[in-house]
């Protein structure tokens, strides 16, 4: 191969990645919450800097859809169904309403659930140690990890 050759060959397949990179789609995802945009001051810029700082920037590799209920929980499963047909990659779910409507609008879109409730007891997963389906998440709630951290 002559030099020229390879420096086009290489300034063409150069090129290829870099465009290929470029059009890399961007996932988006959703985060429902029962409550109102501010109900919880700072929790949006804190979600937004821990995505951050897992290597997810918004504009860059992700799009984030927020919907808010405002209080409203019978528009949770519209909002739900709207970020389910904008085929996000995940929803977060910021309660446990907002997790149930997400349940119940999605068998195959994973749901991470913030729980300040008992998940198991109120339905949301079959079990701590295996949630199965599509939901995981966290709890808050003291007695079940309060005994495993002694």
């Amino acid at each position: 191969m002559k030099r020229r050759d390879f420096i086009t060959f290489l300034g063409g397949t150069t090129t290829w990645v870099a465009t290929a990179r470029a059009q890399e789609r961007r996932r988006v995802i959703g985060v429902l919450d029962s409550a109102s945009y501010g109900a919880s001051p700072g929790a949006e810029l804190a979600f937004i800097q821990g995505m951050k700082s897992a290597g997810f920037l918004e504009g860059k590799n992700i799009s984030i859809e927020w919907r808010w209920a405002e209080g409203q929980y019978s528009r949770l499963s519209s909002q739900a169904a709207e970020l389910v047909g904008r085929n996000v990659a995940v929803i977060v779910a910021l309660s446990v309403p907002a997790a149930f409507a997400a349940k119940a609008a999605t068998k195959t879109i994973p749901i991470v659930f913030m729980s300040g409730a008992d998940p198991v007891k109120v339905g949301l997963v079959e079990s701590f140690s295996r949630p199965n389906g599509n939901l995981t998440g966290t709890t808050g709630y003291i007695s079940v990890a309060g005994p495993k951290r002694v």
